[in-house]
């Protein structure tokens, strides 16, 4: 696990080895153990790599790497987990010493850059100049677990495992994008390929950018896809015969955990006690000869707190475990590193929690395996169910009338709605009776509104659903949930809300997420349920058998009790959270306010400050929980703060808007 970075410069320039060293030190968290530059004067090319060393400690493991021949050179951040298998594939080799890169340098020599890239089995970003033909390759893994960054600027083009390698050209002028705020402020990420700044993107996973000049601008193009791989599937099913689909699940996941548990250095493993990491933590121990190290955090408010589930699951599983409850105070001084961490804007308050379990993990360990990737292929989340739930009951009444119900709903405030409820509430039952009519009613109205079931999926997937009236005068990219040309041909609406996940919350949030948050304190993480070949049987299952007995995730869940007994993990899905709404209307409030201001909203001029600041009051007075909503908005200002302070304004290189 490393961080890569370089820039091919259109002309002469004698600074190309300081500007790579710079590029490269913005990242020393991705790679404290070493780091080089290689340089070529003539070309105008330049790459710099920073250092985590997980495979082969010695020397022989350093990049930039040259190849044999001489033709390639490399910077690469991730493993090739297969890497002693394509090893023994390739003959007559002299090897230096034993590192996954020094195989891929051989294995494009031997066989090609897209042939190679397509044997290997792996997490890897890389840059590849190939010398000969004077090109420049970027690539990135099939599921996107590791990231690159790329862009023009003036005569000059550039990339970066980080944004922080991009801006720290000098001659980098960040313009922001605000059609991507309006992104963030629908998903709470930035989907790929857009990112937070005008004329730089984020290579799509999956695909090989190949660069012929600095000035010539190129479109990646795909040497796998979860499209083709969810069509295919799909029309090649697995029998459903849980017997041999329990089996052969059980064969794939074993394979990946084990070729993840290769390292040189101290392994380690998250846990929450849910059916994911369990699942990776159980297949590791029966792998193991001794106690795998895992790691679990906890909190003192119950309805967040997983600590004593996965500390139930250790001890079955005789793991060596190590747990850490958080205070409010602890877990809030993590708050403020987050733009620095996360570098582009990005909203999952789950954040949080990773961060400190990435800093508990790496007091002991180098790599830590992790569980995620397990709600997407198997169809884990309960909004699947809810939405198509949802659908059934709406679409009875034709779209017109449903329509003309939702207008009439929104002729009253969610405060009027609440003081109508108080008067009739006794006379409800129970189990009709909730502690937030207004802000119930206002989200039935939304989704009465909708004209598909896809439409509908987009509603409850989005955070904001006008980011457009919230972020003013723009428009929001093309997604997979607007454009149809994204979409798989796949029957089921149930897998399509799956592939939609897998696209896109699934390599721009969740693998965002926990890139960055183990990075930033020079951990590994590893994602064995996101082996291709696990996905690619995935998609082969039919839902009867990821939803069975009323259970999600059902197929998992039989592998997984294989080795765990079922009363340890079955229970209601609680999601990697902290009580986010809670604390900003609390220890977060002074901070809030500040980020939230009007005068600082209608300053810098990106959200409307009516919204916001409407928003804000019935969030802090309980009327209405905004909480996913506002800490959009609050990410996006702590990060522009950020920002401006880390450079000097009328500078090059400060940010405009």
């Amino acid at each position: 696990m490393c961080g890569i970075a370089g820039l091919w410069a259109s002309g002469p320039r004698r600074d190309l080895a300081a500007v790579a060293l710079q590029m490269g030190n913005a990242m020393i968290h991705r790679g404290p153990d070493d780091h080089g530059e290689w340089i070529d004067l003539g070309a105008g090319i330049a790459l710099s790599h920073r250092r985590l060393s997980i495979v082969d400690l010695s020397p022989e493991g350093h990049q930039p790497m040259r190849s044999a021949s001489g033709r390639y050179k490399i910077v690469f951040n991730g493993e090739i987990y297969n890497y002693e298998e394509l090893r023994a594939a390739l003959p007559g080799q002299r090897w230096r010493g034993h590192s996954d890169t020094e195989v891929m340098l051989a294995a494009f020599e031997h066989w090609g850059v897209e042939a190679s890239v397509k044997r290997f089995v792996g997490m890897f970003a890389f840059a590849l100049w190939d010398s000969r033909d004077r090109v420049l390759y970027l690539c990135r893994d099939r599921l996107g677990i590791k990231p690159l960054y790329y862009g023009w600027r003036d005569r000059t083009f550039m990339f970066g495992s980080e944004l922080k390698a991009l801006c720290a050209h000098p001659e980098f002028a960040p313009e922001i994008d605000r059609n991507s705020v309006a992104l963030l402020m629908r998903h709470n990420y930035i989907p790929h390929p857009y990112s937070i700044y005008v004329d730089v993107q984020k290579l799509p996973p999956g695909t090989i950018l190949k660069v012929t000049g600095a000035q010539t601008r190129s479109e990646p193009w795909a040497y796998w896809t979860a499209r083709a791989a969810a069509e295919q599937g799909q029309r090649n099913p697995f029998p459903d015969d849980p017997a041999a689909a329990i089996e052969r699940l059980d064969h794939l996941l074993r394979e990946a955990v084990r070729l993840r548990m290769l390292a040189d250095v101290p392994i380690g493993a998250f846990l929450s006690g849910g059916v994911d990491s369990s699942t990776v933590v159980a297949l590791m121990q029966s792998m193991s000869g001794r106690p795998v190290r895992t790691f679990s955090i906890g909190f003192n408010e119950e309805e967040f707190n997983e600590a004593h589930h996965a500390r139930a699951v250790a001890e079955y599983l005789g793991t060596r475990h190590t747990e850490l409850y958080v205070s409010p105070e602890e877990a809030l001084s993590i708050v403020p590193e987050l733009p620095r961490y996360y570098d582009e804007p990005f909203a999952d308050s789950s954040q949080i929690p990773t961060c400190l379990v990435s800093q508990l993990a790496r007091k002991s360990v180098t790599v830590s395996l992790s569980g995620d990737g397990g709600d997407e292929l198997f169809a884990g989340y309960p909004r699947y169910g809810l939405t198509r739930s949802i659908w059934s009951g709406i679409n009875c009444v034709p779209l017109r009338p449903r329509r003309a119900v939702s207008r009439a709903l929104g002729m009253l405030s969610p405060a009027m709605w609440e003081v109508i409820y108080r008067s009739f509430s006794p006379l409800l039952p129970r189990k009709y009776r909730t502690k937030r009519p207004g802000e119930q009613i206002q989200r039935l109205a939304d989704l009465l509104s909708v004209g598909s079931q896809e439409d509908l999926y987009k509603s409850v997937l989005s955070h904001w659903q006008a980011p457009g009236q919230l972020v003013p005068g723009t428009a929001e990219y093309p997604t997979v949930l607007t454009d149809g040309e994204r979409k798989a041909d796949l029957r089921d609406p149930v897998h399509r809300m799956m592939f939609a996940d897998q696209v896109s919350y699934l390599p721009d949030d969740i693998l965002t997420k926990v890139d960055r948050a183990s990075m930033a304190c020079s951990l590994e993480a590893r994602v064995p349920i996101l082996d291709h070949r696990v996905v690619e049987f995935a998609w082969t299952l039919p839902l009867s058998l990821c939803v069975r007995q009323g259970k999600e995730k059902w197929l998992l869940r039989q592998v997984l009790y294989k080795y765990v007994p079922s009363r340890l993990i079955e229970r209601p899905k609680m999601g990697f959270g902290v009580p986010i709404g809670k604390w900003m209307r609390g220890p977060l409030r002074g901070w809030c306010e500040d980020l939230l201001s009007p005068s600082r909203i209608r300053e810098d001029g990106i959200f409307d400050v009516d919204m916001v600041t409407r928003a804000w009051r019935e969030h802090v007075t309980g009327k209405r929980n905004w909480h996913y909503h506002l800490w959009d908005v609050l990410m996006f200002q702590s990060w522009l703060e950020y920002q401006r302070i880390s450079r000097a304004p009328g500078e090059r290189g400060a940010l405009a808007l």
